[in-house]
């Protein structure tokens, strides 16, 4: 069994070959498709978070698989699935996806005094999941993805509740000089959304700037780059929470700053976690507002 450090050490240099490979495994090309989207797990309906959304977009881009459902081999046959054999062509133990389930730990330790203090650390444990696309059976084919009979339209306004609920002070001017959240005087300053160049790319750039602003309300501390990173990140969880496409150019938007991502994770396999763990915080703080949750008990969910 692999120990926390190897596991963290694994899952950082997934993130890091898809980063050098000018892969961004939070993105993905949108679909209006049923069933595609953020990944969900198929028995309870809970979306994946952390840094398992990551995971498995990279093991879905890399298969093709288009459905959101995962899970594991015993909760596939709970619902009437088969996971099929694995083919002759794949290496014994990569035909399903590792994913990381972690839990925090507190543990009572004394100081040099004898005086007993209590630590919390997170425990990691590795699960293998499967996408519905790797499973048979009738009673699964509600979770496959299948052709619209007509072509949706989609919808903006889950993500207008969203921002309006939040109450941040959002300041729209015919200006060229970018986006940007202010800390000290705690507004965003955004261009009009004519000046964007599709509606998705508003409300891309509109949530990348709520997570800045929900920096100084969850405690937020890490650097300049991570705060990008972890921007990214929260931009991408809200998109798909409430179901619009993310922008294209991802890529071209964060260049400047994968290769201090990548410096970063090299040299504490723990950032990857601390920083999607902290977006996911945001994300649901940031959707708290509009679903009538207590912001401070959705952080600490």
């Amino acid at each position: 069994m692999p120990s926390q450090a190897e596991i963290r050490e694994a899952v950082t240099n997934q993130i890091i070959a898809a980063l050098q490979q000018g892969v961004l495994p939070w993105c993905k090309p949108w679909s209006a498709l049923a069933n595609t989207g953020h990944p969900m797990n198929a028995v309870s309906g809970n979306l994946y978070k952390g840094v398992n959304p990551l995971l498995l977009q990279l093991a879905a881009d890399e298969r093709g698989y288009q459905s959101r459902f995962w899970a594991t081999y015993r909760q596939w046959s709970s619902v009437g699935g088969q996971v099929k054999k694995r083919p002759a062509g794949v290496p014994p133990g990569q035909w399903g996806t590792t994913i990381i389930l972690w839990k925090p730990v507190t543990k009572i330790e004394k100081d040099k005094n004898g005086n007993e203090h209590e630590k919390s650390f997170p425990l990691l444990r590795q699960y293998v999941v499967f996408n519905v696309e790797q499973v048979e059976g009738v009673a699964v084919e509600r979770f496959r993805v299948h052709p619209p009979a007509a072509q949706g339209v989609i919808n903006y306004g889950p993500a207008e509740e969203v921002i309006a609920a939040t109450g941040a002070d959002i300041r729209h001017l015919p200006c060229d000089k970018g986006c940007y959240f202010l800390p000290p005087r705690d507004y965003i300053q955004l261009p009009l959304k004519s000046q964007f160049e599709t509606p998705a790319a508003y409300y891309d750039t509109a949530f990348h700037e709520l997570t800045h602003w929900s920096e100084g309300r969850l405690g937020w501390t890490g650097s300049y780059a991570l705060g990008e990173l972890r921007a990214e990140l929260g931009a991408a969880f809200l998109t798909a929470a409430v179901g619009i496409p993310q922008a294209d150019g991802g890529l071209r938007n964060v260049a400047a700053y994968i290769g201090s991502w990548i410096e970063a994770m090299q040299a504490d396999h723990r950032v990857i976690f601390q920083v999607s763990s902290a977006a996911g915080k945001a994300c649901d703080f940031i959707l708290s507002f509009s679903r009538g949750q207590q912001p401070d008990e959705a952080a600490a969910a």
